[in-house]
């Protein structure tokens, strides 16, 4: 078994029913990585269930930007580059947590390492992730994790174009806690990375 998830299990975490947990959060950093075969103009679009409170570079109507295969991206009208494109905003989208893990605060790093692998980060990616979110959650007693599907895609659509052969999106909502909670184990996966591959990460902090 996987440390990350031994870890996980340890504390005695099974099944607690945490689905459907509303309130305003911000939707902090998702950071959009492209990378084509060959260079390749590309436009980004998001259509988001709530208000955009920052994004870089400038969202106007979509992103468009020059990509290379190391995930270089250029402007086409000013020539500045980039690494991702970025942006964060308020929502009021219900979070499930119906399924997840509770990790010992201590523990976060490695659990996390495990757990973006499965999901199909690089270890850039995975490292970018985790020193944007550990100092917030390593102190913690216990933090309570749920990598989100439909309820975060489907409030933040995508549409690229050219549309990407892989596209990963990473997104994880966490809560803090000052005791462990059972939750049943989520069950992480990732498609392989073929051809033209779009990848985003992002997550919240989901408080009560």
């Amino acid at each position: 078994m996987r440390r990350w998830l031994a870890m996980a299990l340890a504390a005695g975490l099974l099944a607690v029913g945490l689905s459907g947990c509303a309130m305003e959060a911000t939707t902090e950093k998702p950071v959009i990585y492209l990378y084509p075969e060959e260079e390749t103009q590309v436009n980004v679009k998001l259509d988001y269930d709530g208000t955009l409170t920052s994004t870089y570079p400038s969202y106007e109507n979509g992103w468009t930007v020059d990509a290379a295969p190391d995930g270089t991206l250029t402007d086409p009208s000013t020539g500045r580059q980039y690494y991702c494109l970025y942006w964060e905003g308020e929502t009021d989208t219900e979070y499930d947590f119906s399924t997840g893990f509770c990790v010992a605060g201590a523990d976060t790093a490695a659990f996390l390492e495990g757990a973006l692998a499965d999901l199909g980060l690089t270890e850039q990616e995975a490292n970018e992730f985790i020193i944007y979110w550990l100092p917030r959650m390593e102190g913690n007693a216990w933090n309570l994790i749920s990598f989100q599907t439909t309820a975060y895609t489907d409030s933040a659509v995508l549409t690229i174009d050219p549309v990407p052969d892989t596209l990963i999106r990473v997104f994880m909502a966490w809560q803090g806690l000052d005791e462990p909670v059972e939750v049943q184990p989520q069950r992480l996966t990732a498609p392989e990375r073929t051809g033209f591959t779009a990848v985003e990460w992002g997550g919240t902090e989901v408080t009560r």
